[in-house]
């Protein structure tokens, strides 16, 4: 079987470069408006690896579209259109290109803290907890076990850092850099968008166990949800059907990768090692499984 062509990087005449991220290359179309683009590069451990993920633009593309749409009555958001041939003719051009993994959305200000939503016991979540029994501040039961549901979700804001490691903070830290008003309605917003989600997917037969969202301020100075939405990248999705507390859980989003290079000699600092074959499909395999569950519909 053939390997399906990764996009590692764009480069779009006509379009001005603003930012390339760990995974998006964000272009300005006009004053307004943006064309974010999916590449299929991934990150481990706050490191661009060097093999990229087949489809993984497509899939965090078409899921954040669907999870816009599924939730845009609790929240507005910066999506005007996936559809190439809605977009402007600077755009059109590169078509080819760009057909699946572009997202023409509405410029924003940036909030420049990451808005997490934790339903679950794991990660550095799973590591605060250990090591002081709280995590961003929330003093939580004693005794849970790895991966264990949290009584209730908990709002765990961390800074966000293109390069290097996002910090998880305090909402008392987060409403000094954003102020109080703004980090209330952030709280309350992404813990509603987490409870719809989580309880959608949970009927599909994945647990939604944390995930992160960011928001900005639009032209009108609206609160909107801006970057992606519940994909695998952004989220630890866990097959409900193999749920169980006390020990790591399978799971359909890039923590597969990351307990690949946990098995190997490496320091965590660039330049990160290449992904064997399998394990690049093996990911691109989970990435389409938890759109096929969320969606009903395949890629």
């Amino acid at each position: 079987m053939s390997v399906p062509a990764t996009v590692s990087e764009t480069s779009l005449e006509g379009l001005r470069l603003v930012r390339r991220g760990k995974v998006r290359d964000v272009y300005a179309v006009d004053a307004e408006r943006l064309l974010v683009v999916a590449t299929d590069r991934i990150s481990a451990f706050d490191c661009i690896l060097p093999t990229q993920i087949a489809r993984k633009g497509e899939v965090l593309t078409a899921l954040s579209r669907f999870w816009f749409t599924q939730l845009g009555h609790i929240t507005k958001n910066h999506l005007l259109t996936t559809d190439i041939e809605d977009m402007p003719e600077s755009v059109r051009a590169h078509a080819d290109a760009l057909r699946g993994r572009s997202m023409f959305v509405r410029r924003a200000e940036v909030f420049p803290v990451e808005c997490v939503v934790r339903g679950y016991l794991a990660g550095s979540g799973w590591k605060d907890y250990r090591r002081t029994g709280e995590i961003c501040g929330h003093k939580l039961p004693a005794g849970l076990r790895e991966s264990a549901q949290l009584p209730q979700p908990i709002f765990t804001p961390a800074t966000k850092a293109e390069t290097g490691h996002d910090e998880n903070i305090s909402e008392a830290c987060m409403a000094e850099i954003v102020g109080a008003a703004t980090t209330e309605r952030l709280r309350a917003t992404s813990l509603a968008l987490y409870l719809e989600a989580e309880t959608y997917a949970r009927a599909r037969g994945i647990i939604i166990a944390d995930t992160k969202f960011e928001f900005g301020l639009d032209a009108q100075g609206q609160i909107i949800l801006i970057d992606e939405a519940l994909t695998p990248d952004s989220s630890r999705f866990w097959p409900l059907d193999h749920y169980e507390p006390g020990r790591a859980q399978a799971s359909f989003d890039k923590q597969f990768v990351r307990d690949y290079l946990e098995t190997l000699d490496w320091d965590k600092r660039p330049p990160a090692p290449p992904l064997p074959a399998a394990v690049a499909a093996a990911t691109t395999a989970r990435y389409l499984e938890a759109y096929r569950l969320l969606t009903g519909s395949e890629l």
